[in-house]
């Protein structure tokens, strides 16, 4: 499954850290339901795995009071933005520098979709401690289907990631190492007044990069005004719908 270069995703997520905590209503909302999800357990170290500007952190210190937190994150930018006390590494992913069986809680939300997802599980069950726990919520499929389809009749580039499905997330897990798991999914619906405001807030998210097969040139007046017209037709009494397919994994080696 194609991702972008790490390098265009972490000069996004650089661009977009000034904007993210003003746009990422639905990523609270995503947390708070991730958090509700954890089950009780001693936690020594725990790893906000693509911690961003740090909203999770004081959530995580107040259900762990003891615990040591580290805050990791691809941005620096984003780093620079984390205000709850802790420490912050600026790292990939897919490639951690901590030692193997050090955490005793790795949480990640919305941050594998940008990964390769096995390598970062992989990474995820070398650092768990024996009992510890992975909680990690992410995108499936139906994660913006309503941009891609008013983009359908416009052109043929690609508007958004492609997402794993609950069952590529089980079998990934399970090839992994992590045989205990609970899988679940559900939807999380964010609305805009206009076009506009939403494509500006998955921009201001950092939400805009998808790889290969983007577009790279600007977009003409006529085909913004083809989407948006397609996109007017998805309106709802509360305005343009952005859909996001939460799947949530708990689970342990």
């Amino acid at each position: 499954m194609t991702r972008p270069s790490k390098a265009r995703i972490r000069q996004s997520f650089e661009r977009a850290a000034p904007t993210y905590d003003s746009a990422a209503s639905v990523q609270r909302r995503i947390c708070h339901d991730l958090i509700d999800r954890l089950p009780a357990l001693p936690v020594g170290r725990l790893l906000d795995a693509g911690c961003g500007t740090g909203y999770a952190l004081p959530l995580l210190r107040q259900r762990f009071p003891e615990a040591q937190i580290v805050g990791l994150d691809l941005s620096p930018a984003m780093l620079h933005h984390v205000s709850t006390p802790c420490c912050r590494v600026a790292a990939d992913l897919e490639h951690l520098p901590l030692a193997t069986a050090s955490i005793d809680l790795y949480w990640t939300s919305l941050a594998v979709q940008w990964c390769d997802l096995p390598a970062a599980l992989g990474e995820a069950r070398r650092l768990l401690r024996p009992g510890g726990v992975l909680a990690l919520a992410s995108l499936g499929p139906a994660t913006f289907h309503e941009l891609r389809q008013a983009f359908a009749g416009v052109d043929e580039y690609r508007h958004t990631l492609a997402f794993h499905t609950t069952d590529d997330i089980r079998s990934m897990a399970e090839a992994a190492g992590f045989a205990d798991h609970t899988l679940a999914a559900h939807r999380q619906v964010a609305h805009y007044a206009d076009f506009k405001s939403l494509l500006r807030a998955v921009k201001a998210v950092g939400a805009n990069q998808v790889g290969d097969g983007r577009r790279t040139s600007l977009m003409s007046r006529h085909a913004f005004q083809q989407a948006e017209a397609a996109y007017e037709a998805q309106r709802t009494p509360d305005g343009l719908p952005l859909t996001y397919d939460v799947i949530t994994l708990i689970a342990r080696p």
